[in-house]
């Protein structure tokens, strides 16, 4: 895609620093170049320039770096000025250069023509936001190889099968007077259930790469005096929240970011769940389940003598929310910390008040978290998640009315709609509200 306007954005970091950088891409740069320079710059090479004021009077003096399209970050000729991180000296020439042709860039409109132009699809263009806003170095790591197309691969291999699968389907539809049945063939279901497979993989680990690049979403919920507030003190190694022996002492929901080896965390402290006739209490209780339909995690700290009685917490959860049983206070019963897998959920048995067992507990929100998530790991958005969900929907329909009633026509729209779902993440289809979102939320200069 063509523009016909030059645009320019500081692209550094707001406030003082050693270096400031300017950059400029569009079809005026090689003219702004040439008269900043004094002459024709060389590709890809820095040149010590003097930047100056039309009536040449001096802004600032540093390096000149010139990309001419395509063979540049957004496709086009690419200017970058390097010169003092003086704030005042970049506003200065930003000034310059937008009085020679070019003008202030909206904020992601870099990488919005990176994607336009076919040099990034979507899902790497978005990555790109999320290295720089990532706050751990494991989520830095697995953006990097989203940007680097981990991701859209994974998610072509997958549009590879679905398409195989369509043009079994639609053969068989193109061909009704033929003698044979060819939507009877087991080949098209076996096919459709190794697409399946492939697509509940990629789920799975979109699922981590959501986790990796946002954190975790950790919900403490359980009665009254369970010990949850004095888990997150525990866990944040501060005295975040209010602990007493009197019941109902947490009444609204109390964040703590942690970060874990590399991994990032958002604890919620939340009310007791029990019923009440207090008015701010019972306000608490539904925060804390409004807290829960939220998390990622739900954490349920209990004791030996209730456990079984406060797993009913758990049990209206989706099947997408982690489970994890912390048994407290073993301090008070002698016995010893330990876990185990029961029932779909992690127990871990610890003590929030010594702190025995909860290595063991911080190891499971690591994991959870994505931490060990191996080299091949990479950054997801809810949205690519929310994508692919449906895309399983539809390839579920498919399987079902093949199935059941051999209408081609159905299965061949199902996948038809699931082809358009998995387009979305990699911006194939998209729409332009949908880029206006995504690219709005870009810093400006990038």
């Amino acid at each position: 895609m063509t523009h016909t306007d030059t645009i320019a954005a500081i692209a550094s970091a707001p406030g003082a620093a050693g270096v400031g950088v300017l950059r400029l891409s569009g079809p005026a740069v090689p003219g702004i170049a040439c008269e900043l320079l004094g002459r024709a710059p060389t590709a890809r090479q820095a040149h010590f320039s003097a930047f100056r004021e039309g009536d040449g009077e001096l802004i600032d003096r540093g390096l000149l770096l010139y990309f001419p399209a395509p063979a540049s970050y957004t496709g086009e000729h690419v200017l970058e000025l390097q010169g003092h991180g003086s704030p005042v000296l970049l506003d200065a020439l930003l000034r310059r250069v937008c009085a020679m042709g070019a003008r202030l860039a909206r904020p992601g409109e870099f990488t919005e023509r990176a994607f336009l132009n076919g040099k990034l699809d979507l899902a790497q263009a978005e990555a790109v936001a999320d290295l720089i806003a990532a706050r751990s170095q494991t989520a830095a790591r697995a953006a990097l190889r989203s940007m680097e197309g981990v991701f859209s691969h994974k998610v072509h291999e997958v549009l590879h099968a679905l398409i195989a699968v369509r043009v079994h389907i639609e053969a068989a539809i193109d061909f009704p007077e033929e003698e044979i049945d060819f939507l009877a063939d087991p080949l098209i279901l076996r096919q459709l259930d190794a697409l399946l497979a492939q697509h509940g993989e990629l789920l799975r680990e979109a699922q981590r790469g959501v986790r990796l690049n946002d954190g975790v979403r950790v919900a403490i919920i359980g009665r009254p005096n369970a010990g949850k507030s004095s888990l997150l003190n525990a866990l944040a190694g501060s005295d975040r929240a209010i602990v007493t022996d009197i019941a109902g002492t947490t009444r609204d929901v109390l964040r703590e970011q942690l970060n874990l080896d590399g991994v990032s965390l958002e604890l919620a402290d939340t009310a007791g769940l029990r019923e009440t006739d207090d008015p701010v209490e019972r306000e608490g209780v539904r925060r804390a389940h409004g807290e829960l339909a939220r998390a990622d995690v739900a954490l349920l700290v209990t004791d030996a003598l209730h456990a079984d009685h406060d797993l009913a917490l758990l049990a209206d959860l989706p099947p997408t929310v982690e489970r994890l049983v912390l048994i407290n206070k073993i301090d008070l019963g002698h016995v010893g910390a330990r876990y185990e897998t029961r029932d779909g959920a992690i127990w871990v048995w610890a003590s929030a008040k010594t702190g025995e067992g909860l290595d063991v507990l911080r190891d499971h929100l690591k994991q959870l978290a994505g931490a060990n998530s191996g080299e091949g790991a990479f950054s997801a958005r809810r949205r690519h998640v929310l994508a692919l969900e449906l895309v399983g929907e539809h390839l579920e329909r498919a399987r079902h009315v093949l199935l059941a009633t051999r209408a081609g026509e159905l299965a061949a729209e199902e996948l038809r709609q699931a082809q358009h779902a998995l387009g979305e993440i990699t911006g194939t289809y998209t729409s332009d509200d949908l880029l206006g979102a995504i690219f709005s939320s870009f810093c400006i200069g990038k």
